[in-house]
């Protein structure tokens, strides 16, 4: 017995012992990275500005190193910050000792108007008579439509570049739905209002293609527009090698025009070392961006001022409650705008919106506090790549709407969803549901059987005073009738360029235009 326990204790101070060691090698790494998060790098004379955008790029940076952290290869995980981004292209053109900027990407992993921010921000940075160099293996449509405000474009020998118009794809679970004996109950207010229909349909509704068709059409348009005007090609031009897949490979994309120059890495960095004043024998002095946007100005800091902006951003799916997580929990955001309306020091309210919505009951808990403040000081809204549905509905009180002309917006429309499990659960599984209930409505909500007539009713009735309710914000904020709102509302989705045309947003630009 004896001898059992000493092995209990030593198996057990072994644990013991094994964790602790664990736990101050993860405190040390932990303590690393948050050393080297706080460093801040020196910038060199005549040093390269680097855009590689490997991790998705979001609005808006953290500086705490465990916000990305991968637990599972304990390393961080960095996602760009599009606010440190735009931070660092503008403050490239005014420092001296950035000489120019080297964009290598094969795609950007961020939506359309997050692209064009950047992009605008890059064509104000040749505003400075600095360089912008472009490289890649292989562009795809979204990295060469950013690359085109670039002074010369490369292309490795053998690489490939993507030339041959936008699409969208959706999968349809219908018939899966029904082979397990499911049936997706929808109820919703508005034609448009597509979100439920891959339970719905095998195929794109008409009404469905047609929104994608306009807003597919318009991005597509607004790059072809946008690299006609840098790259000396017409529209007509650039629509004609889509259709005729005319852009192959790198020989091809020179001979279009799209390409200047077609070089192995080596053969740029020696292009980039003669642009920066590099000796050939030595390494090119250059910084991330993502380094050299912590990296402050020489005036920064010099000014200090009681008055300031609250800038909000609000991203992901509008929620119900109190979370401080990823989304946009209703309580939360509406009690940070509530505490930028008593801030006297805060002069004026950026909301920047990336969402496709959510809780209709969050949304109005938010609408409520964005019109509260309206009252009270200027409320500017600035969209990112989508804020539709409820990412609209929070948006409609603002004095100034500003997105980009590829923004997603729109979809005013309602919907719901009840499955029904009864048939697969019955004649797939065998497994019955029974109810005892004290009144007629109590399982209204229940997954085990089909709603009735009279049920299906009620809930419309509930979506259509939902709607109701969204459509009236929207004309009260908007200033026009209901009327014109259930014209373009239905569910409808926009692109920016045509929110623009039908009064749902104020002006194109990002969140600098915005501020």
């Amino acid at each position: 017995m004896r001898d059992f326990f000493k092995y209990l204790f030593a198996t057990v101070a072994g644990i013991l012992l094994t964790s602790i060691i664990l736990f101050l090698i993860f405190l040390g790494i932990i303590g690393a990275m948050v050393a080297k998060s706080d460093k801040v790098v020196d910038v060199k004379e005549n040093t390269l500005l680097v855009l590689k955008f490997d991790n998705e790029i979001v609005d808006r940076g953290s500086n705490n190193p465990m916000a990305d952290f991968d637990f599972m290869s304990l390393s961080p995980v960095q996602k760009l910050g599009l606010n440190d981004i735009l931070k660092g292209i503008k403050n490239a053109a005014e420092d001296p000792k950035i000489k120019g900027i080297y964009l290598e990407n094969t795609d950007v992993p961020a939506g359309s108007a997050t692209v064009e921010e950047i992009r605008n921000a890059l064509i104000k940075f040749k505003e400075s008579g600095k360089f912008i160099i472009s490289y890649s293996n292989v562009y795809s449509q979204k990295s060469y439509y950013l690359a085109s405000v670039s002074d010369k474009i490369i292309l490795n020998p053998e690489g490939q570049m993507e030339w041959v118009g936008l699409r969208s794809e959706i999968m349809f679970y219908k018939n899966a739905f029904d082979k397990l004996g499911i049936e997706m109950q929808v109820i919703r207010h508005g034609k448009f209002k597509s979100f439920a229909e891959p339970f719905m349909y095998d195929k794109m509704s008409p009404e469905n293609r047609e929104q994608i068709m306009t807003y597919v059409g318009s991005i597509w348009n607004q790059w072809v527009d946008g690299i006609s005007k840098e790259r000396n090609l017409t529209a007509e031009q650039l629509n004609t090698m889509a259709d005729n897949f005319a852009v192959r490979n790198a020989k091809t994309a020179v001979e279009n025009g799209l390409i200047d120059s077609i070089l192995y890495k080596d053969q740029v960095i020696d292009l980039l070392k003669s642009l920066t004043d590099t000796k050939p024998e030595k390494d090119i002095n250059s910084v991330g961006i993502g380094q050299y946007a912590k990296v402050p100005l020489a005036k920064e800091g010099k000014e200090f001022t009681k008055d300031k902006i609250a800038v909000i951003y609000a991203s992901g799916s509008i929620i119900d409650g109190e979370s401080k997580g990823a989304d946009i929990a209703g309580d939360h955001y509406g009690r940070v705008i509530r505490e930028a309306r008593r801030d006297s020091t805060v002069k004026a309210i950026v909301l920047r919106i990336n969402s496709g919505g959510g809780s209709a009951l969050a949304s109005d808990i938010i609408w409520r506090e964005m019109s509260l403040a309206k009252q009270v000081k200027p409320v500017i809204v600035s969209m990112g790549d989508v804020a539709a549905s409820g990412g609209y509905y929070i948006a409609a009180p603002a004095d100034v709407i500003v997105a980009n002309p590829t923004t997603i917006t729109g979809s005013i429309g309602v919907i719901g969803i009840i499955p029904n499990v009864k048939e697969g659960m019955n004649k797939k599984l065998g497994i019955t549901v029974d109810v005892a209930k004290t009144n007629k409505y109590s399982d209204l909500m229940t997954i085990f059987r089909p709603l009735t007539a009279e049920e299906k009713s009620i809930i419309q009735m509930g979506v259509v005073e939902v709607y109701n309710t969204f459509i009236g914000h929207v004309a009260e904020g908007r200033g026009i009738t209901t009327e014109q709102v259930d014209e373009i509302g239905q569910g409808r989705v926009w692109s920016g360029v045509n929110a623009m045309d039908i009064k749902l947003i104020d002006e194109f630009g990002g969140l600098e235009r915005a501020i």
